[in-house]
């Protein structure tokens, strides 16, 4: 019987074992997805206890304790205590086995605090009072977890408005973990939500730009781009349901944009024209600046204020609905590729289901450099030991793992970096077995070029920050 969470944890294999701690373990960490609060980095926030470091901000962790039937004001309410918090969240981590929330957790608290007990009731007050204690020490700030942790390089997630000020606090500091921008243009994107109006209003004010038209929009988020580019952004983010093929020209947007900014109700096919269009736009602008783009699809939001509603008859995630989001996937790459503006490119899904189809989709558009059209890590619901494993299956079968730019965390958490960890681990575990069944050969110079590239080489040379 193996221990848990040993040295060896997830590493079944002399191979795997070697893979990992003597060339994955020893990578810098290049973080090129997050929601790290920026102000927190360029302030070196000093963490008042581990629930806020820990619980604050985990929607993962509160939708675990909700599912145990924990109270909401344990959750997120304002008048319980850190300890009534932490120890509801001690109560509900024993009912976590096969939960990737167990294995996070533990290997947290100890890689972060030195920590090997397991959680629980019976534990939670000495690990309650053991972080704290240890959280009032410097090299627990916000800046002393990223440096602990080896990380090179985060990047964040930022609205075309935001002034970056954080970023810039943070780089003339001298902090040596790069802290970079990712362009997030959603609010822009979504023309049918209520605030929209509101927004192009505020970006408006932003840019210098008067906006009373698309085109005018258009300009507005140029200036901006060209601004995030300025302060070393070198890669956008969407995040989208689905992707769009749905024809228009530029008069129907025009219309479409005007009817909005006036308040008047749009049709779902008009708002698939638009946001067909603005995706196109964005991505033409991002292969111009030679960023690259990065597209979140699959998630269905919201899902608690009118669902139904949203969705309609048919959510997209059956057989036939997977394949015209395929599809429209398809039309909207190769426009940009015939047009000779299709950048870099990184696709994840919410739905394992498409891992084959997007697997297979990067083939029909490679080229020109190594890797360039990427399938991302399990992301989100998949982010774990299954999730994970599955797409790197995927990738293994119908493109090239040995490419793959590899994990990010996609966290708002300081104690989030043992995700890569984790990935890591799993990664050289597969390889380990392989080679073990003969499936592989054991060579080690392969297998560790392999390893070392998918851990921090191939995102150090893809991303271009440096």
């Amino acid at each position: 019987m193996k221990q848990f969470n040993d040295e060896n944890f997830l590493l079944d294999t002399a191979v795997a074992q070697d893979l990992y701690h003597n060339h994955a373990a020893k990578k810098p960490i290049i973080d090129y997805h997050c929601h790290l609060i920026p102000e927190m980095v360029a302030n070196d926030h000093k963490f008042k206890s581990i629930t806020e470091l820990w619980l604050g901000g985990d929607h993962y962790k509160w939708r675990a304790m909700r599912t145990n039937g924990v109270d909401e004001r344990y959750c997120t309410g304002k008048d319980t205590s850190d300890w009534e918090k932490f120890e509801k969240w001690a109560e509900t981590i024993t009912y976590c086995f096969r939960n990737p929330l167990y294995h996070w957790s533990h290997l947290e608290l100890k890689t972060a605090f030195g920590i090997t007990k397991q959680l629980s009731p019976k534990t939670a007050r000495e690990i309650f009072d053991e972080c704290n204690e240890k959280l009032q020490q410097p090299e627990f700030s916000a800046r002393g977890l990223m440096r602990h942790y080896n990380v090179e390089c985060v990047c964040t997630t930022d609205d075309p408005v935001d002034d970056l000020r954080y970023h810039k606090q943070t780089r003339e500091s001298g902090f040596e973990v790069k802290m970079i921008p990712a362009w997030r243009p959603d609010k822009a994107m979504n023309i049918e939500k209520p605030e929209f109006a509101k927004y192009v209003e505020q970006l408006s004010e932003v840019s210098g730009v008067s906006i009373s038209s698309f085109k005018e929009m258009v300009d507005a988020l140029q200036k901006r781009h060209d601004f995030f580019h300025e302060n070393g952004c070198r890669l956008s983010d969407h995040g989208i349901e689905e992707f769009y093929d749905e024809e228009y020209t530029d008069s129907q947007i025009e219309t479409i944009f005007a009817k909005a900014l006036s308040g008047q109700q749009l049709s779902d096919y008009e708002v698939r024209q638009y946001k067909n269009c603005f995706l196109t736009v964005m991505a033409e602008m991002d292969a111009d600046a030679d960023w690259t783009q990065q597209f979140h699809y699959g998630a269905i939001r919201d899902n608690n204020t009118a669902m139904y509603e949203k969705l309609g008859p048919d959510t997209g995630f059956d057989s036939i609905g997977e394949f015209n989001t395929a599809r429209a996937m398809s039309r909207f790459l190769n426009k940009l590729n015939m047009k000779g503006k299709l950048t870099r490119t990184i696709l994840y899904t919410l739905n394992p289901c498409a891992n084959e189809v997007i697997a297979t989709m990067l083939g029909n558009f490679q080229g020109g450099e190594p890797g360039k059209i990427q399938f991302g890590s399990g992301w989100w619901f998949n982010d774990q030991l299954d999730g994970m494993t599955r797409q790197m299956n995927a990738l293994s079968v119908l493109g090239l793992l040995s490419r793959f730019v590899g994990m990010l965390t996609d966290s708002r958490s300081f104690l989030s970096y043992p995700r890569h960890e984790y990935f890591r681990r799993l990664l050289c575990n597969i390889l380990g077995n392989d080679v073990e069944k003969g499936l592989l050969p054991n060579d080690q110079e392969i297998l560790s070029r392999m390893v070392e590239d998918i851990s921090y080489n191939n995102a150090r040379r893809y991303f271009k920050f440096y």
